[in-house]
């Protein structure tokens, strides 16, 4: 237990941490409350397990890792967890979804959806956060520095 809130005083885990969280927090936000354009929880949910056909868990878990996953890196409380939970949807949703349109974001708008190159990006970053923790300023340190 004592390893999941462990992590040094680095601005490197702060920036990362902060980093993914707010990219993440819009897609959280739109899976749960439909803000940003979304679809809400029931038409997100509805939408992965009838249409992509995911068990009702494994959408939980996706819907929970991007919405309090993305505000406990904000927050730095867990970060290892959350930024694990991230990184395993994030790897889900590339493979699933994204790797059938290629490797590049659809910039130009030529291509039939989205590739994956975001994906890896936010697997590294999650990664990194799994190995050095949330960093300064985080719920994380303050909890693992009243536990020595």
């Amino acid at each position: 237990m004592k390893k999941l809130f462990e992590t040094e005083n680095s601005w490197t885990g702060l920036i990362l941490r902060l980093g993914l969280g707010i990219v993440m927090f819009p897609h959280g936000m739109q899976k749960v409350f439909g803000w940003f354009g979304g679809y809400g929880f029931s038409g997100t949910f509805n939408f992965m397990t009838g249409m992509e056909h995911i068990p009702a868990v494994f959408a939980i878990l996706a819907i929970a890792a991007e919405s309090l996953g993305s505000v406990a890196l904000i927050v730095g409380v867990l970060s290892r967890v959350a930024a694990f939970g991230i990184g395993i949807e994030m790897i889900v949703a590339a493979l699933m979804v994204h790797m059938k349109n290629g490797f590049f974001m659809n910039w130009s708008g030529r291509q039939a959806g989205e590739g994956f190159e975001f994906h890896v990006l936010m697997v590294a970053i999650a990664t990194a956060l799994i190995f050095i923790g949330g960093g300064k300023l985080s719920v994380d340190r303050a909890i693992a520095s009243q536990k020595k």
